[in-house]
């Protein structure tokens, strides 16, 4: 996968996913791009790999430990199903989810009734985006989203027990 071990599951292609992976397209990581819908994905660079999934939440178990996810379907059933496939793993640096704070307690009252811990669930951040950026606007969501999953990586990869895919620990080159 990425280079640097930066791998990104986006879940959705509606309007606000094309441009968070438009945005994502641009960094060093490779993104696998992922809708149960058909023919929604249009050009896509290199570093983007499409899916079309009848079951999209059966695609976290492809992606690698450290990996980060936004999740924004087109239906809340979907974003439960993939945020607790995410949250069940337990080894994400980043779980997203779009939406609203009403949004967020809605999925952490079904996500502990099925068993997904408060420590599993309090890594879900929902809503999206860094603190600050309150634009509605896909490209608006898309930038403070991007930049919210870069810091997470940057974070997660500082810690001691991240190793790159070659087994090559990580040293801060800054």
């Amino acid at each position: 996968m990425g280079s640097r071990g930066f791998n990104v599951a986006v879940f959705g292609a509606g309007h606000v996913g094309s441009a968070v992976v438009r945005s994502l397209s641009t960094l060093d990581c490779e993104i696998r791009w992922i809708d149960s819908r058909q023919d929604f994905f249009g050009d896509t660079p290199e570093n983007v790999h499409t899916i079309e999934h009848d079951r999209p939440a059966a695609e976290v178990d492809n992606m690698s430990a450290g990996s980060c996810y936004l999740v924004m379907t087109h239906d809340h059933g979907l974003d439960f199903d993939i945020c607790k496939r995410i949250l069940k793993r337990g080894d994400a640096a980043y779980c997203g989810l779009i939406g609203s704070v009403p949004k967020r307690r809605r999925f952490e009252r079904h996500l502990l009734e099925e068993g997904i811990g408060q420590e599993a669930f309090d890594q879900l951040v929902c809503p999206i985006g860094i603190e600050g950026i309150r634009g509605k606007k896909p490209a608006e969501i898309a930038i403070s989203a991007t930049a919210q999953v870069l810091r997470a990586f940057e974070e997660f990869r500082r810690k001691p027990s991240f190793e790159y895919p070659d087994d090559q620990p990580m040293t801060n080159t800054q």
